[in-house]
């Protein structure tokens, strides 16, 4: 027998017996009554739990998804190589200065990759001057010994991969 079954039952109780002829059998109607509707709001709180254990659902199996996509792009990516990554570590980014030379050519020892250098002659007093990736895409570099500062006009870049 459900709340609600009961409820009736004692409210069917209660009418059978005229409960509204003297003063007790008027609190019984009003605790009746007051039964009713609490059994009307966990009826509706059970429906509101029902749904949400499905969206619940829904979103689990959506997350076993995503995890699965996070697997397969992690094994296709190879994250091994950093292991041994350390957040706190002040060499994690070894640039190579501009002064010195870098004997692998390396730009950092972080990426792996050979870093973009040009050198180029001033043209008013004709030092030489080692251009860094940032200075090729800020089309400027100043010269460090008259300090004229020079544009760099660059039309096409190419790259070779074949190393």
């Amino acid at each position: 027998m459900t709340i609600k079954e009961k409820i009736s039952y004692l409210k069917g109780l209660a009418e059978g017996m005229d409960a509204q002829s003297n003063e007790l059998g008027k609190l019984v109607v009003v605790i009746i009554d007051t039964l009713v509707d609490m059994a009307d709001e966990i009826e509706e709180l059970n429906e509101n739990a029902l749904d949400l254990a499905e969206e619940l659902d829904e979103l689990s199996d959506d997350l076993a998804d995503v995890e699965l996509v996070l697997e397969e792009l992690e094994d296709e990516l190879d994250f091994d190589s950093y292991d041994d990554f350390d957040s706190d570590d002040d060499d994690m980014y070894n640039y190579s200065d501009d002064d010195d030379d870098d004997e692998d050519g390396m730009c950092c020892d972080m990426c792996g990759e050979q870093g973009l250098s040009v050198d180029i002659a001033c043209p008013k007093c004709g030092t030489e001057i080692e251009l860094d990736e940032l200075d090729i895409e800020n089309e400027a570099v100043t010269c460090p010994d008259c300090k004229e500062n020079i544009e760099l006009e660059i039309d096409v870049v190419e790259t070779n991969d074949d190393f």
